[in-house]
């Protein structure tokens, strides 16, 4: 039997575009998925002819989060996310649907991050009982914490206006595409070198975050995982029933 590739990937003129593709879990993060991708960033990072990489993806969602029937290990997200920060090429999020949970670590990660204007956004975590632990190490050096403490503890969902305001997004428009055109026309005349270095210095911060904390968010990640709270979130969202501890609200 023939398993389905969770990432495709295709190039157009020195800009490789990497397609999450599994439509089965809304292109949550499995540990196929996450595994899949970090091989593809990989082996763009080592090609000579990739100028830079489009992250984009299949159907109605970029990414449903975690995928809680096939967890990643929370040290393989968080080297997929240090990965997107430290590729020697710039790393462009295109989304045109919804993102939700760790699919926000992913966009955090880019370099640039442009969405339609029909796309919304939700952290999740709070309502299965965990949190944004590693998916926090990109995000926190580069958004508003006002603004992520409000849709961080809420769980609330927030359009793509809201995102770019709060810099989990750098563009949106109506049509992804025509906003994204001058962007890789701007990659594509810039010379791989001075890319690469330019990336360094303004991923300063976040890397820094991630040598700081990342083995401590991992081992958060894994703990809250573990725990009842989290077992009784989990279970609730895939019966499609509120969790117990909203019996209070």
């Amino acid at each position: 039997m023939t398993t389905a590739v969770p990432v495709t990937r295709s190039r157009d003129r020195g800009i490789t575009t990497l397609t999450l593709d599994s439509p089965a879990n809304r292109n949550a993060l499995s540990a196929g998925l996450v595994a899949a991708l970090d091989t593809a960033l990989a082996e763009c990072g080592a090609d000579p002819g990739v100028r830079a990489v489009v992250l984009t993806h299949t159907g109605t969602t970029f990414s449903a989060g975690a995928d809680l029937r096939e967890p990643p290990p929370p040290e393989a997200l968080t080297a997929l996310l240090r990965r997107i920060v430290e590729l020697p090429r710039p790393v462009i999020a295109r989304v045109t649907g919804h993102v939700r949970a760790g699919g926000l670590g992913l966009l955090g990660a880019c370099d640039i991050a442009a969405a339609a204007t029909t796309a919304d956004f939700a952290f999740t975590e709070v309502r299965v009982g965990v949190a944004p632990a590693v998916v926090s190490l990109p995000l926190l050096p580069r958004a508003d914490p006002r603004a992520l403490a409000l849709h961080c503890l809420t769980g609330d969902r927030f359009d793509a206006a809201e995102a770019v305001r709060t810099g989990l997004l750098t563009l949106a428009g109506e049509d992804v595409d025509t906003v994204l055109a001058p962007v890789l026309d701007g990659l594509r005349r810039a010379s791989p070198q001075g890319l690469a270095e330019t990336k360094r210095l303004l991923t300063a911060r976040v890397r820094k975050a991630f040598d700081r904390d990342a083995e401590a968010l991992t081992a958060l990640t894994a703990r809250l995982f573990s725990s009842p709270q989290a077992r009784e979130g989990m279970t609730a969202f895939l019966e499609r029933r509120d969790p117990v501890w909203t019996e209070l609200a």
